[in-house]
């Protein structure tokens, strides 16, 4: 029976979201609303199938775990260490700022303080899945807006873990509280500073030994597996040893990949699975969620969304303008925290365990995470379109250092006899080139004598991108690649302009790769002909001309053939 519980979540939750995803896609709306309708379609407060809420949760957090790690392997330390003097300063004046309003605002309706002030706590934290995925729309998510407000989520997890360790104490009927609450701290404190320790640690010296040892195997699933764990077991290790969130430790671990050489093969190789366990978290979401509390506290809600909406992201835009940043970045970042996150459930749990918040608060809390997770992507749209249109020439204090992208690179994949002869020339041409190989020891020595490599597999399409496909004048195909044609598609879809030469072994597959976008197609065995017979003809001089005259004709002929069978076959079939 467990084991059908969870192929039936899965398989129901994902079922749901596709078809909700797909209607709101074609009535022109976030697919993340189509999401959480799903969720609540499949959860226990409506009728008709309902799914495992606790495994839906355990998947969700799958999820989320994947989603920072790979944030945090994008992420650089002294970015980060950039950022944090706006993401500290910013994370405590907000969160203050909101939790206060809120509390004054129930305290009017009759709340009392200690509530209000736990459901303003809950709410001032955002969603860094929602976030991450709406800064990704725009291009934002590596970049400087990107960065603050990520590191501003961070500091906010790391406040929130501390408070859920404070809540027991302070509302206990332990006489030592007073003590415990200071021991408490000091060795949360001590645990946090351990961890970072730990993880500069592995960061520098163990992970990227054993990526290595992985890396040499060339197998794709030991290496994408070696990276899941690290991911999945550093954020549990973190939670359960360190008594972090699992969130804060999948992102440091991220971070620790991320110093390594193998942070792009580690984010494009590694992560298939995240976007489909992501979007298991806005199930999760939908499920809680009890469509009688619009009718039961509307105005609760009311009074919660207002905050969220209005307050929240209010204060965090006025907190950046005030700490120099301009309109351009405030508002963005400000729209960016018009949501609740996966920390405020949790916060929420335990402040109803503790008899902190009622009933009606915790619905007030779930109804308003769903209708803020809904329409966050489009405030967030409204806030980077006004914000574009009213772009000052103020340049921001934080700045994040950016590689300057070249309109004339050329992309080569693939470094082995005929990678080397086709960088050899390239380079006499004055061309700069990036090549792209999965043989690590030939991805150092390129570096070591000062050329542009980088290590990953092409098939991912992240790697092209890493490389700067989408600037690029050229890419090289130089060595035989499964689903080349794919890797053509995608190329041209990213850059409609691109000069894109493959190499293939077989005349057959000359016609899919010129249908799939390459400009031109070198087979091994056509080439090879051709060769021999200028070969033959060496010796008579008339031959040798007349070969050399039509070679270009020979070569269409031959190329065009397989393309002329196919598509014979095809108008007979």
């Amino acid at each position: 029976m467990d084991e059908l519980s969870i192929l039936m979540t899965f398989a129901v939750g994902l079922a749901g979201a596709l078809v909700f995803g797909y209607i709101a896609t074609r009535l022109k709306l976030s697919p993340i609303i189509g999401y959480l309708i799903a969720g609540v379609m499949v959860g226990p407060f409506t009728p008709g199938v309902v799914v495992n809420r606790v495994i839906a949760e355990q998947f969700a957090e799958i999820g989320v775990i994947l989603l920072l790690f790979g944030i945090g392997l994008r992420f650089n330390l002294k970015e980060l260490f950039a950022v944090w003097r706006l993401a500290i300063p910013g994370a405590l004046i907000q969160s203050t700022l909101s939790t206060l309003a809120l509390a004054s605002i129930l305290h009017l309706m009759g709340w009392s303080w200690i509530s209000g002030l736990i459901l303003g706590m809950a709410i001032s934290v955002a969603s860094t899945v929602v976030m991450a995925l709406v800064l990704a729309k725009w291009h934002d998510l590596h970049a400087t807006i990107g960065h603050v407000a990520i590191g501003w989520t961070v500091v906010e997890d790391i406040l929130t873990v501390a408070l859920l360790l404070l809540l027991p104490l302070l509302f206990s009927q332990n006489p030592n509280a007073e003590l415990n609450i200071g021991w408490v701290l000091g060795l949360a404190g001590i645990k946090i500073l351990g961890l970072l320790v730990l993880v500069v640690v592995l960061g520098k010296w163990a992970i990227p030994r054993a990526l290595e040892s992985i890396a040499k195997t060339r197998s794709r699933e030991l290496f994408t597996l070696a990276v899941l764990v690290l991911a999945v077991g550093i954020a549990v290790g973190a939670a359960k040893v360190f008594g972090v969130s699992m969130e804060l430790g999948a992102f440091l671990a991220g971070l620790a990949v991320g110093r390594s050489e193998f942070a792009a093969r580690a984010a494009n190789d590694a992560l298939p699975m995240r976007d489909a366990f992501a979007v298991l978290f806005f199930i999760a979401v939908g499920m809680l969620f009890d469509p009688k509390s619009l009718i039961q506290v509307p105005h609760i809600i009311a009074a919660v969304l207002f905050v969220v909406i209005i307050v929240k992201p209010a204060a965090a835009a006025i907190t950046v303008r005030m700490l120099g940043q301009p309109a351009a970045t405030a508002i963005p970042i400000g729209a960016a925290f018009s949501q609740v996150g996966e920390f405020s459930f949790i916060l929420g749990t335990v402040a109803l365990g503790l008899g902190l918040l009622d009933e009606s608060g915790w619905n007030a809390l779930v109804a308003t995470s769903i209708i803020s997770i809904g329409f966050n992507p489009y405030i967030y749209d409204w806030a980077r379109r006004f914000s574009t249109a009213k772009k000052t020439k103020t340049t921001p204090v934080v700045e994040i250092p950016r590689q300057p992208l070249n309109p004339d690179l050329c992309i080569l994949v693939g470094y082995g006899p005929v990678g080397k002869i086709v960088h050899r020339l390239l380079l006499d041409r004055g061309a700069e080139i990036t090549v792209i190989d999965l043989n690590l020891d030939t991805i150092r020595q390129l570096r070591a004598e000062g050329h542009n490599a980088l290590y990953g597999d092409v098939l991912r399409s992240g790697t092209l991108e890493d490389a700067g496909i989408a600037v690029a004048t050229s890419l090289i195909l130089s060595t035989d690649i499964d689903d080349a044609a794919e890797v053509v598609k995608h190329a041209r879809q990213v850059n409609p302009d691109l000069k894109i030469l493959v190499r293939c072994a077989h005349l057959r597959e000359a016609g899919s790769l010129r249908k799939a976008g390459a400009t031109v197609v070198v087979a091994g065995e056509a080439e090879v002909g051709v060769a021999l017979a200028e070969v033959v003809t060496a010796g008579d001089e008339m031959a040798c001309n007349l070969a050399a005259d039509h070679r270009e004709t020979i070569r269409r002929m031959l190329y065009d053939t397989p393309m002329h069978l196919e598509e014979k076959s095809r108008s007979k079939s």
